[in-house]
């Protein structure tokens, strides 16, 4: 990469005041191009993006101030909200910057190093787990599905007709209940049943935690938030298998929803024992 490294000195960017570390973005086999990196903004007060070469590897990186970035400094910023989400969609930036030319793996945010030659010798300590994941990638595109379940009112005890003695409120009430109970089971597993249908045009897939109504942003609770790595030849069958599910989830009053194509996070570990665990027992 020693053309890359002429390139950069042939017109460096103006060093940064003070210390600095080395963030490390995501890792991928395909060099992006430097005219690429260097219009994507990242962290502020921070260098251009820039790609760092680590043997067959490429590293997007960006210098960023160490006195900003430092353990306690950044620990303390990231329990602001909006520095948290300022520093979140900085890192995403830099994922995508990588993606674009060819798989990539994202770090987890903030990865910091001392220096560049740190960077390198890092991730060329974990070259072949690097490299397992990224042809897993390669041609595969992560899909997010949840399924929302139906608003199940609250037991009340004064429903239905008929004298409200003291025998027919609990007997109301424990067969109210009761109707919730099932309702609700039946809508836990009709939402299974789409993660299982989904699962047949996936290479992989996950669930992730369901969100909270306050998270989520619904009235009515998440009962399924899952993952699915799909080949991007089976895109237009995977896309159409969600929209049947959707269509028969309405006539339940359960709400099947889609959003993707996205940059794989759900399945960039390195961890191929895990991986191949994963996938064998459907999680």
């Amino acid at each position: 990469m020693s053309t890359l490294s002429a390139d950069r000195s042939d017109a460096a960017p103006p060093a940064l005041p003070g210390p600095t570390l080395t963030c490390v973005f995501a890792v991928t086999d395909t060099p992006v191009p430097d005219g690429v990196c260097a219009a994507t903004p990242g962290h502020d007060g921070g260098g251009p993006l820039r790609v760092l070469a680590a043997g067959p590897l490429h590293l997007v990186v960006q210098d960023v101030p160490a006195a900003a970035f430092r353990e306690e400094a950044l620990a303390e910023r990231l329990n602001r909200p909006d520095e948290l989400e300022r520093c979140a969609r900085a890192h995403h930036r830099g994922v995508q910057t990588a993606a674009g030319a060819g798989p990539a793996v994202p770090l987890p945010m903030a990865t910091l190093y001392l220096d560049d030659d740190n960077a390198v010798r890092a991730v060329t300590a974990r070259e072949a787990s690097l490299r397992a994941v990224l042809d897993r990638l390669r041609d595969r595109t992560e899909w997010a599905v949840k399924v929302h379940g139906p608003v199940i009112a609250p037991a009340s005890a004064a429903t239905g007709d008929g004298p409200l003695d003291g025998r027919s409120y609990l007997r109301r009430a424990s067969a109210r209940r009761r109707t919730e109970r099932e309702e609700r089971e039946q809508a836990l597993v009709r939402a299974h049943a789409v993660d299982r249908e989904l699962r047949r045009y996936a290479v992989a897939a996950t669930r992730h935690r369901p969100q909270s109504e306050q998270l989520s942003g619904r009235g009515v609770p998440q009962l399924l938030n899952a993952a699915y790595l799909v080949d991007d030849g089976r895109r237009e069958q995977f896309v159409r298998a969600v929209g049947e599910l959707a269509r028969a989830a309405r006539r339940s009053a359960v709400e099947v929803t889609m959003s993707g194509p996205w940059i794989p996070y759900s399945f960039a570990r390195t961890d191929e024992n895990e991986y191949a665990a994963r996938k064998e027992a459907g999680a």
